[in-house]
């Protein structure tokens, strides 16, 4: 899941659109609870895209699991939509519901933990963030680990503490490459460079947010471009490339204007605001400032309204004291609310707690490594064991295979002896035997060896295969192919007549076919019938 943390533009306009409908029915099934509503609900947010499957409940379906599906999609849906007051309501509903331990349950804790950030509450985020990497880590899913890793990051850069992020997001970053996920890489890479960018170290921020846009456009993934650009202005800015970083957000803001992401517009006209201004271009600047500033009161998100207030205050000091300084305290209130001394002791705190945490989990993983290793091993050693013994009496059933058909062919040249003896008494003792009694002879002998090629034949009577089939031709008026598929045609019929223990496969092999359905396709051409329906008719005759 964790489909906040890469959310597509497209799914934010269709649900932002369909947004008084989407309420009115949450509403509809908090006061009747019926399956109706949720169902109408979910189908919604299917065709929104915030859904990737659709997901259907029925009158049989629990309640308690119809609310908690509903709840737990309705707080997906209002962070979607940046109401982060109602996505914190909702998801606290649905989380007693949910199993504990289980992949909804880390789901619904890394939301919890992004909707504190966006309103600032850091201290609750982190509790949430840290549940959500233990389950992460309890699972052994590295791409899920490297998510809550990110979540984690993404709170101590936007609690002023980028040093304690930096561990975080470098040890997600390392398993987003190994786990092959480069939607989850790029975010990481993203965040990576928004807390070098806080160090001051923007040589390094460039070269994670490049990394970062260009895994997305390889992709396609276009809301995340834009992300990116806005990432990498703000990176410009802090190497003092003003015009480069206006340039790139001349290109995102309208871009962002038609998604309805007012989140993220916000952020990139905080960002024009910076640019202008280190212009020398401060009127310009109030513009971007003020819309920005009003975003972010609207959505509630202290964070990013500090910053855009900052630069109101900054941009408005020589023009307007008087309006400068509402905003400059406006900043003043905000960052005593956001940046409080007990806040940055409960996290310091929870900080070293997941470091000892951290290193525990980390050891309980490995442990759990090795068990799964002694695990496989075991099942590695049955499995070969298994394949022993089948191959063990796989090869006791061809010897005794190869010995019934040995019997056979020793049965069938006396036959064949037989026969060659009555006919040469037909013939006289003088005569010597006929060109066709040794073709045949040689066909009999080499059929159940598979080895009856013309040239094969031809040499063991001395000829060359061009003489064989003119010799054979003018003896029995037919081709070499037709004269040995008859030969073996009657010998398949002989045997199905007469050794009723023999199986259609073995009949096939005792005439040279080494597949039974070759053998069967051809029967059934020269025969009109299936080897197993002639051995049916002859059984129904002797009845």
């Amino acid at each position: 899941m964790r489909k906040i943390l890469s959310f597509c533009i497209y799914c934010i306009v269709a649900l932002t659109v369909e947004s008084a409908s989407l309420d009115s029915l949450i509403a509809a099934f908090d006061a009747k609870g019926r399956y109706q509503d949720a169902n109408a609900f979910f189908e919604q947010i299917y065709r929104g895209g915030l859904l990737s499957e659709p997901l259907k409940v029925s009158a049989n379906t629990p309640a308690d699991s119809v609310r908690q599906q509903l709840w737990y999609w309705a707080a997906e849906y209002y962070y979607a939509i940046a109401d982060y007051e109602k996505s914190l309501t909702y998801a606290k509903r649905a989380l007693p519901l949910i199993p504990e331990g289980s992949e909804l349950e880390a789901d619904c804790q890394n939301l919890l933990a992004i909707a504190n950030v966006r309103l600032a509450h850091y201290v609750e985020a982190v509790q949430y963030a840290g549940r959500c990497h233990e389950l992460d880590v309890e699972s052994g899913d590295v791409d899920r680990i490297s998510s809550s890793l990110n979540t984690l990051a993404g709170i101590y850069l936007a609690a002023g503490q980028p040093c304690e992020a930096e561990k975080y997001v470098l040890r997600g970053i390392d398993l987003a490459r190994k786990s092959g996920n480069s939607a989850r890489l790029a975010v990481l890479l993203g965040m990576a460079s928004e807390i070098y960018h806080s160090l001051q170290q923007d040589t390094l921020a460039l070269q994670y947010i490049d990394e970062a846009f260009l895994l997305d456009s390889i992709s396609g993934r276009r809301g995340q471009v834009c992300t990116r650009l806005t990432q990498r202005a703000s990176v410009l800015l802090g190497l003092q490339r003003a015009e480069e970083a206006e340039q790139v957000l001349n290109d995102v803001i309208p871009e962002l204007r038609k998604s309805d992401d007012l989140h993220s517009l916000g952020i990139a006209l905080n960002k024009m605001g910076m640019a202008l201004f280190s212009q020398g271009r401060t009127e310009e600047s109030v513009k971007p400032y003020q819309e920005s500033a009003e975003i972010f009161a609207r959505l509630g998100d202290p964070y990013n309204e500090i910053h855009a207030q900052r630069g109101l205050y900054e941009a408005l000091w020589q023009t307007n004291p008087e309006l400068a300084k509402q905003h400059f305290d406006r900043f003043t209130e905000l960052k005593d609310s956001i940046y409080t001394h007990s806040s940055a002791e409960s996290l310091a705190h929870y900080n070293a707690k997941f470091g000892n945490d951290w290193l525990t989990l980390e050891n309980h993983a490995e442990r759990r490594a090795r068990l799964w290793a002694y695990k496989i091993m075991v099942v590695l050693l049955v499995v070969t064991l298994g394949v022993v013994f089948f191959l063990y009496r796989r090869s006791q059933r061809h010897i005794h295979l190869n010995e019934k058909l040995r019997s056979v062919v020793e049965e069938l040249k006396k036959e064949q002896q037989q026969r060659l003896d009555e006919e040469q008494q037909v013939l006289g003792p003088e005569e010597p035997q006929t060109f066709r009694q040794r073709v045949v002879a040689l066909v009999n002998e080499q059929m159940s060896t598979g080895r009856m090629d013309v040239r094969s034949i031809a040499s063991n009577l001395g000829m060359t295969p061009s003489k064989f089939r003119q010799e054979l031709a003018r003896v029995t008026d037919e081709t070499a192919a037709n004269f040995i598929l008859r030969i073996r045609m009657e010998r398949a019929c002989h045997l199905l007549e007469t050794r009723e223990n023999l199986s259609i496969q073995e009949v096939a092999t005792l005439c040279g076919y080494s597949e039974t359905s070759n053998f069967a396709r051809t029967f059934k051409k020269y025969t009109g019938v299936t080897p197993a329906n002639w051995k049916e008719s002859l059984s129904e005759m002797q009845k």
